[in-house]
């Protein structure tokens, strides 16, 4: 998309693209499956479950980016309770993570600490 203002040229590309958390997905689902369902709303940009590092299995939550927003704000009003797989799923726009107790920079605390002891 090109924009003129002042008899100058601009592109307008849109590089957001809406971010939309889902839950109590059920474990055996893969994302293909999560895509095929999103996709009757609009276009998908990518749709990712997120798994368990060590043994490999779903941990019941995804993520699914769509290009429109009305599209996927459509998504999000007609997904949010349905049944899928025998489970009610919860579908919102995702918000970014805030940096708070939990997580952080991961180098530990607590435990043995040498004291001077003189």
């Amino acid at each position: 998309m090109l924009l003129v203002i002042d008899n100058k040229t601009y592109f307008n590309f849109k590089q957001y693209k809406m971010n939309i958390y889902i839950g109590n997905l059920p474990f055996n689902m893969g994302e293909e499956d999560l895509r095929e369902i999103f996709e009757e709303y609009g276009e998908v940009a990518s749709a990712k479950i997120i798994s368990d590092r060590m043994t490999g299995r779903s941990k019941g939550f995804g993520f699914v980016e769509m290009e429109d927003d009305d599209n996927a704000n459509n998504a999000i009003q007609e997904l949010n309770n349905a049944e899928v797989g025998g489970r009610n799923i919860k579908v919102n726009e995702s918000k970014p993570r805030e940096n708070n107790s939990r997580g952080g920079d991961r180098r530990g605390g607590g435990g043995f600490q040498r004291r001077n002891r003189y």
